[in-house]
């Protein structure tokens, strides 16, 4: 009997990571789910990452408790203004206020910590450069030397046992086909939540720049977004 691989997926309970993990699932990867309570402003993420973990059958979910908002540096872990109502060629001029600093690189090290001991060689990330490539932890290039990093890191890399690998299948998908894929493989996006600033009542804000670049997707790929959204007189 041949047993299933073990695979690490960082789950944030968004479109991307949701679709991600069904991506490892249909490769008949058992799934585990790591998710990060960090200090950030739409803590409402955390349950659709619960809510996705639990559709997919996950083995096994963790959170991991860390608190960037002892360093800030952003608009999800500081007491800044998220920006809204910014338009597409805006968001990709720069690195938005949004950007969470070193997010990725904390994420995958913990990442790469569990799957040592799980005896992994596959972590799954959601990272996208297509649509929105204002962050810089995003890039394949950024990815590439991560992976290279771990393999000089860990036991089974140094010992010749094995090499890790970091999936990232949707780095080059727009955010119109990452829906589609995502649709053809079970997801459903009810489940997710994407805000950056959502309502005291857990309502998707609809302006901010993760809203409006999920609603654009949605719009592009002919579907309804199925999650509420603060009304606006």
């Amino acid at each position: 009997m041949t047993l299933q691989k073990k695979a690490i997926i960082l789950l944030s309970g968004g479109i991307d990571s949701a679709t991600t993990m069904a991506i490892a699932r249909q490769m008949d990867f058992d799934a585990h789910a790591l998710s990060f309570r960090y200090g950030q402003r739409n803590i409402v993420e955390l349950e659709a990452a619960s809510r996705v973990a639990q559709h997919f059958g996950v083995v096994k979910q963790l959170f991991v408790d860390i608190n960037l908002r002892l360093f800030g540096g952003g608009a999800l872990t500081a007491d800044v203004d998220v920006p809204k109502n910014r338009d597409v060629a805006q968001m990709a001029k720069d690195i938005p206020i949004t950007y969470v600093p070193a997010r990725n690189t904390i994420f995958l090290s913990y990442a790469l910590a569990w799957a040592e001991v799980l005896g992994s060689s596959d972590i799954f990330i959601g990272v996208n450069a297509v649509d929105y490539s204002g962050y810089p932890d995003c890039r394949p290039e950024y990815i590439a030397a991560f992976e290279n990093m771990a393999n000089l890191a860990t036991r089974a890399s140094v010992s010749g046992a094995d090499r890790l690998k970091i999936h990232t299948p949707l780095i080059e998908m727009s955010k119109a086909r990452i829906i589609q894929k995502g649709r053809e493989l079970g997801v459903d996006f009810g489940l997710t939540f994407s805000c950056y600033d959502p309502n005291e009542y857990g309502l998707a804000c609809g302006q901010c720049d993760s809203c409006l670049l999920r609603l654009k997707g949605f719009n592009e790929a002919g579907l309804e977004d199925p999650i509420k959204y603060v009304k606006y007189s």
